[in-house]
Order: structure tokens, then sequence, then C-alpha cells
């Protein structure tokens, strides 16, 4: 987290530098005010997102994380984690501390995979706005193509995590 942290102000000192340099301290201002304005209309969410993951965390079972989400799951886990990742809603900003969440409560390293690229590849949820803006063929397209990623992913996240994360 601290490195995350540190990474992210190094790039908001890049970029307020950088616009001091094109456009002087109007520019900078401008930025900081509409930064402001976007944590006044985020910020909420944000809260709620937060406070239901501290209750993920304190209300799922431990039993229940061993039986259906641990890397000891196997497939069962991988589909759950699949479907679930489909049919979050909002995306990165709910789906993502979800996932940490899960990985505070035991949740294995190929579930928590397979979670995350379902809820970026699939995500259900958006697929009537996807047939509006693409029309039915690409969409469903796109979706089959997709299918089968999640579960690949989580799959090698399964194989390669000990190795890559340092657990056996």
């Amino acid at each position: 987290m601290k490195g995350a942290l540190l990474v992210i102000g190094l790039m908001l000192v890049g970029v307020v530098g950088l616009a001091a340099w094109k456009g002087g301290w109007p520019l900078v201002y401008e930025g900081l005010k509409r930064g402001g304005q976007e944590s006044v209309t985020l910020l909420p969410l944000l809260v709620v997102v937060f406070v239901l993951t501290g209750f993920v965390q304190v209300l799922l079972p431990r039993e229940l994380v061993a039986n259906w989400l641990s890397d000891e799951a196997g497939w069962k886990g991988i589909g759950v984690a699949w479907v679930a990742g489909a049919l979050t809603p909002g995306g990165g900003p709910i789906g993502m501390p979800l996932a940490a969440a899960l990985v505070r409560s035991g949740a294995g390293l190929g579930v928590v995979v397979t979670y995350l690229t379902s809820l970026s590849m699939l995500s259900f949820i958006r697929l009537p706005m996807e047939v509006a803006m693409y029309g039915g063929r690409l969409t469903g397209l796109r979706v089959l193509a997709s299918l089968v990623l999640p579960p690949v992913a989580g799959l090698l996240a399964h194989a390669l995590g000990p190795l890559l994360m340092g657990r056996t």
C-alpha cells in the first residue's frame, strides 16, 4: 500500500509540475478544483464500498472461505469467482476492494485472480449497453471470446502464485 501511495504521489507531483509549466498557477488551481469536485462526487461511494468490504471480512465464515474460495476448493472456487466477477456491479471501484477483502479472508490466489479477470472482462451488467452500442453480434463474440479467460487466468495464478508470491 505504501509503495502504491508513493507511486501515485510521484505521479501527482509530475502532473502538478506539468500543469504549472504549461499554464502556470491558474491551471494548477483548475486541476485541484476539478479533483476536489470529483472527490466530493466519489467519496460517498468509496466510503460505502470500504464499509461493505469490512463487513465481508467480518461476516464471511472461515469455513465458507475454506470450502468454496480457498486454493483447495479447486474448480468450485474458480467457478464461484467466475460468476461473481461477471455479476458484480460497479466494476473496479466496487470489485477491487471486495477482492482485497477476499484476500484478507483467506481466499486463494486462483480464486481472486479469476474474480478480478471476470470482473474486468465479462461484467454482464453492462451487456445491455454493449448490445445497444456495438450490436448483438459483436457483443456476443466479445463475451464468447472472454468466457474462457478468467478461469485460465485463475488456474495460472493458482499454479504460478506460490512461486511468484513466495507462498509454499
